[in-house]
């Protein structure tokens, strides 16, 4: 029996999974370490971690998924790579670190971000970024050379967290074109490395990694790297991608009119399409995919909702010993719209699709003599949901079309409520998908150039466990969500007061 391994490299842990490489079935997936990695934050809004605390979990997890399931190394094929989005890694001319990563949410560059897109103007980066620069991979390392000149001046290489992983296996430096249009890198219009912005940003351009295809062979296991992890040497890597493409890949989502939702701690919408423009550069983001070629234009258009599955999670703290199951079933003793108690999930930072504003959570119209714990519960779920809802309306503004939407089995989407609420607001089935990215970055390793197609079709039996329908006669929800909107709408103006 033959396997592939992926990676997850999360800013919380280090997701392994071992595939059967012939047939796309999970043997196993474990998380390292069993705590969450530790964010050093020095100072407000920043977020840092050190690149070599992700290599030493993944050593550690590595040989202990070939152990624990009873394995050879030699049995291994091949490597995927998925990973933490929008991060800073700098190597010197000796490929060592010279600092710590520079992660997705740290926001110090935002203002870098900004500056750039008034100086550089709309018309400019719109139809060559695709987005505004705003706090990316680019504004991230802009920072470097403005705040620590000294240490700018030694970096060889800037690379995104997946290629520093790449790298500790291989001693090899590339990147990928959906790796450098994540960090605002890649211009989709003259479909080469956006040069012009980091000559804007007084930036080398002789720092930019080389570049490696998708489903190709990326590097293989050199000895430092197999003497580490066990692997065997010589196998290739032969995938890389961020954590929500990877996301989309793991649940199926490759076409034009697939979307990918996800209802974790925050929520987002991952929608594909084949396109050469967009009208929406800030409360969305527009990334190449995992299938992305300068031949075929396929984007994902990413929308995040900050605040979703953690106003959920703070409700059940605050009902103590209350479990998401027991919620849930007093949710349903409750009639859509929740006796008019709204609210707005939004307490989790600054929401991007809501222009970066931060209205804060609420519940609304709380009548102390009719509204009981199930009304919080149901009012959460479906102030979340109808965040959702919003989230697809500013994508298909966008011109973008939904088709097909699909989601983990892991999330706010095993709420039926909450499932069927979202379904019901789109008018689109919404099918459940038993899957995890580190099982989308191993299965990807085992696709060989134009198996894409196979692929797809193997995995839809493999991985499809349910599917929740909208109901049809949808009067409830959309006056339910009609108030939800009035409120926000209420909400967001008296912020600009």
């Amino acid at each position: 029996m033959k396997f592939t391994i992926g990676y997850d490299i999360g800013s919380s842990s280090v997701k392994i999974a071992l595939v059967e490489a012939d047939t796309n079935k999970k043997i196993a997936v474990i998380t390292e370490p069993q705590q969450e990695m530790p964010i050093y934050a020095e100072k407000a809004h920043w977020a840092e971690q050190d690149p070599e605390m992700w290599w030493d979990y993944l050593c550690k997890g590595t040989q202990r998924i070939i152990e624990e399931n009873a394995i050879e190394a030699s049995q291994i094929l091949a490597v995927g790579i998925s990973y933490q989005m929008h991060g800073l890694v700098v190597l010197d001319q000796n490929k060592e670190l010279l600092r710590k990563s520079i992660i997705w949410c740290d926001s110090r560059a935002v203002e870098i971000g900004e500056k750039a897109a008034e100086e550089i103007g709309e018309e400019r980066f719109g139809s060559h970024l695709f987005n505004a620069p705003g706090n990316f991979t680019a504004s991230k390392l802009k920072w470097v050379k403005e705040n620590e000149p000294e240490r700018y001046a030694k970096v060889a290489h800037y690379m995104l967290p997946g290629d520093f992983i790449a790298f500790r296996l291989t001693g090899e430096i590339a990147t990928t074109v959906n790796g450098l249009s994540e960090g605002m890198l890649w211009d989709f219009k003259e479909k080469k490395v956006a040069n012009w912005l980091l000559d804007y940003y007084g930036l080398d351009t002789a720092l930019t990694p080389p570049l490696v295809s998708n489903f190709e062979d990326q590097g293989c296991v050199n000895s430092e790297g197999a003497a580490q992890t066990g692997l065997p040497k010589g196998i290739p890597i032969r995938y890389r991608a961020g954590d929500q493409p990877n996301n989309a890949f793991a649940l199926n989502i490759l076409k034009p009119g697939e979307v990918a939702a996800t209802g974790g701690t925050s929520g987002v919408l991952f929608a594909v399409s084949e396109r050469n423009s967009s009208k929406e550069f800030y409360r969305v983001n527009h990334f190449a995919h995992v299938n992305y070629t300068p031949q075929k234009s396929l984007i994902g258009t990413l929308l995040c909702v900050n605040g979703a599955g953690i106003q959920y999670s703070w409700l059940r703290r605050m009902a103590s010993h209350t479990d998401f199951n027991t919620m849930n079933n007093l949710a349903a003793q409750v009639p859509i719209g929740s006796d008019d108690l709204i609210n707005l999930p939004f307490g989790n930072g600054a929401e991007r699709m809501l222009y970066n504003k931060t209205p804060g959570a609420q519940f609304s119209n709380l009548n102390l003599n009719l509204h009981q714990q199930g009304h919080l519960f149901r009012a959460a779920l479906e102030g979340i949901a109808f965040s959702f809802a919003y989230g697809m309306e500013i994508m298909q503004e966008d011109d973008l079309n939904i088709g097909v939407v699909r989601t983990g089995n892991d999330n706010l989407f095993r709420s039926e409520i909450f499932a069927t609420t979202v379904a019901s607001l789109i008018g689109q089935p919404i099918q459940i998908y038993n899957t995890t990215g580190a099982v989308g970055a191993a299965r990807a390793a085992a696709i060989q150039t134009g198996g894409l197609e196979a692929y797809s079709q193997s995995v839809s039996s493999i991985d499809k466990v349910s599917e929740v329908s909208p109901v049809q006669k949808n009067e409830a929800y959309l006056t339910a969500y009609h108030k939800w909107k009035l409120e926000l709408k209420n909400k967001l103006e008296n912020l600009n007061k």
